[in-house]
């Protein structure tokens, strides 16, 4: 029997999230290798038609009024049912909202081993070992899988959707909701999204980010003037948001969002692991702090070790001069 990566797929308001996308990437990158298929687990109300969308093998479908939100413990005790007959070798989650719970859940449910938090899955000779994120990523766990079948809830924003189209739409098969679904001990009631933010930091071109060297509040007002000068928004670290400061729209890292702009500039951020995480992939990095070590200078293309403050102030003399 051919071995399986097995994806959930997670969607919202009729699409697949891109979290979803990234781990079909993965998955057709470990099965390349292994000789595996891959295999999408799509389950929901009315969501069939998505399924010739996604880039997979084969794709197992299961709709229900229950699973209309797609909330964790119908997902789960549909996973849970399904699994032990399909065995694959890997059971890929997102680590969302969602997924958190769902990994936990099957994974107790079934007595499989459990990496949450994984930044990385990797052939390394013959073992396939995962990396996961422990203390919000200050330190990190590599894991080397055995054969057993193994849940994997991987963070969003870690691997690239790249996935790569097997041609024609691969095998939808339909199968019946298992008898659990008529006695949840839970139900979603209604779907209540945030307002929307006021700017969309995840597709500016050019983003100004400043942390705990920016020292207070008032000085914001220096920093959104290097942003407006150079054409960019303004985001910030997170003890800057949970200060009150900015709001959680304008958050970068692994708590707040992932961004990728062609220019990232950095002031006063020193490069916690949970904030590189979410700026590292941007096309140009420059930062500028007091502190030499910084590991934000770790992942800059260029640096500066100096007065943020000066140098935002000599670099608005030159653009507004």
């Amino acid at each position: 029997m051919t071995q399986r990566i097995a994806v959930l797929v997670e969607h919202l308001e009729g699409q697949p999230t891109d979290v979803t996308f990234e781990l079909l990437g993965l998955a057709r990158r470990i099965a390349n290798t292994d000789g595996a298929s891959v295999q999408a687990y799509l389950f929901g109300e009315r969501v069939g038609h998505l399924a010739e969308s996604l880039p997979a093998d084969s794709v197992t479908v299961v709709e229900h009024s229950a699973l209309h939100h797609l909330a964790p413990e119908p997902t789960a005790r549909v996973l849970a049912a399904l699994l032990p007959a399909d065995l694959p070798r890997l059971l890929l989650v997102p680590n969302t909202s969602l997924g958190m719970d769902v990994a936990a859940w099957v994974a107790a449910a079934l007595e499989w081993p459990l990496v949450a938090y994984c930044q990385a899955l990797e052939h390394r000779g013959s073992r396939l070992v995962a990396t996961a994120q422990l203390f919000g990523g200050k330190i990190l766990a590599d894991v080397t899988l055995d054969e057993r079948p193994t849940v994997i809830a991987a963070l969003a924003g870690a691997f690239a959707a790249d996935a790569v189209n097997p041609g024609a739409p691969g095998k939808i098969e339909r199968r019946d909701a298992p008898a659990e679904l008529a006695a949840l001990r839970t139900r979603s009631v209604v779907l209540e999204r945030p307002e929307a933010a006021d700017v969309d930091i995840t597709r500016a071109e050019k983003i100004v980010a400043v942390g705990r060297g920016i020292e207070s509040k008032d000085n914001l007002e220096l920093a959104e003037q290097v942003a407006q000068a150079l054409g960019a928004v303004l985001a910030a670290s997170r003890p800057l948001v949970d200060a009150g400061w900015l709001p959680r729209s304008r958050q970068v890292g692994k708590s707040g969002l992932k961004v990728k702009p062609k220019l990232y500039f950095a002031l006063g951020i020193s490069g916690a692991p949970e904030h590189l995480e979410g700026m590292k992939d941007a096309e140009l990095i420059i930062a500028v702090n007091k502190d030499p070590k910084a590991p934000i200078f770790g992942v800059a293309d260029y640096g500066a070790v100096a007065d943020l403050f000066e140098v935002s102030e000599a670099l608005l003399e030159r653009l507004e001069g």
